[in-house]
């Protein structure tokens, strides 16, 4: 298929590359910060318009609702060439309500419309192995799921509903940040009491409370390992979605709002960039830890 790509960053690169390495012809943005892979296989077109009108299907990979209303609806957005017949698919993380807007818009224009979220961060990306959560209507899920095959292996259609996989992707950002808060308070706790926090996570990740955070994200809290593969404020937005979404449906999500607390922290520790592992050292902070950066252990001061 002929393929336009909006959103060519950590994750949209390897996604795009995987695509065009799976026989799609691509077009993306002509902008200095594109990658040179990508440059080099690429059609590189001067607006979202333009792609859309050189294009089949157009996937947008961008951070925020903003972004993806502006590459929509903007000065020579989407909405500006002519999209009857063509799949536009938002693998963004975004507002569900804000998607279901958006959806109705580019419907009545002729296209058809997806949200297709996606977990798996930039070795996910990378390596193809993406967990996709789609909403919006059958056929037209049918027709992008050679697309998603070639940028994931967990593809799940939550529902037809518009809006349904941005639902799923919150209820996803939610679940990772509770894990790890309750990682960050274990290994706190465990440190300032003043036990060895690696052996306590050794022996945690033998019993009940193992969990994927625990394996990967708690030894990066251990070690100080920050360098981001999923950064600390794009979590923080993500939980906004959720909050935002549980304020205006009625829904009280404590344990989600305790979480951004704690993102809120590292933010103001300088760990906006780093990655959500870096949430412990909000948790840490408030108890009078240390937690390292990128040569550190979590280190303890003595019990009182």
């Amino acid at each position: 298929m002929r393929i336009g790509f909006i959103g060519t960053g950590i994750m949209g690169a390897p996604m795009a590359l995987n695509l065009h390495q799976g026989g799609h012809a691509l077009a993306v943005p002509d902008r200095p910060s594109l990658p040179a892979g990508l440059r080099a296989v690429a059609s590189c077109l001067p607006t979202p318009a333009a792609i859309a009108a050189a294009s089949e299907v157009v996937i947008l990979m961008l951070p925020d609702t903003p972004d993806v209303e502006a590459v929509l609806f903007g000065a020579d957005g989407l909405a500006a060439a002519p999209l009857a017949g063509r799949l536009v698919i938002d693998m963004s993380t975004i507002s569900p309500l804000a998607t279901r807007d958006f959806a109705a818009r580019i419907t009545a224009a002729g296209a058809q419309y997806l949200d297709a979220p996606v977990s798996g961060g930039q070795i996910g990306a990378e390596q193809a192995s993406l967990s996709i959560m789609v909403g919006g209507p059958e056929a037209a899920f049918t027709r992008a799921l050679p697309l998603l095959h070639a940028m994931g292996r967990t593809i799940v259609h939550i529902g037809p509903a518009h809006g349904d996989g941005q639902v799923c992707k919150a209820a996803n950002q939610i679940m990772v940040a509770l894990h790890l808060q309750a990682a960050a308070e274990a290994l706190v706790f465990a440190a300032r009491a003043g036990a060895d926090p690696a052996r306590v996570r050794e022996a945690l990740l033998g019993g009940f409370a193992a969990s994927r955070v625990l394996e990967v994200h708690a030894k990066r809290m251990l070690d100080g390992a920050f360098t981001p593969g999923f950064r600390v404020a794009l979590h923080q937005k993500d939980l906004d979605l959720a909050l935002a979404t549980g304020r205006a449906l009625g829904i009280p999500l404590p344990g989600t709002a305790i979480a951004q607390q704690s993102f809120a922290a590292t933010v103001a520790l300088g760990g906006g960039g780093q990655d959500h592992a870096a949430l412990v050292r909000g948790v840490a902070a408030a108890a009078g830890v240390e937690a390292g950066v990128e040569a550190g252990t979590l280190m303890s001061k003595k019990m009182t």
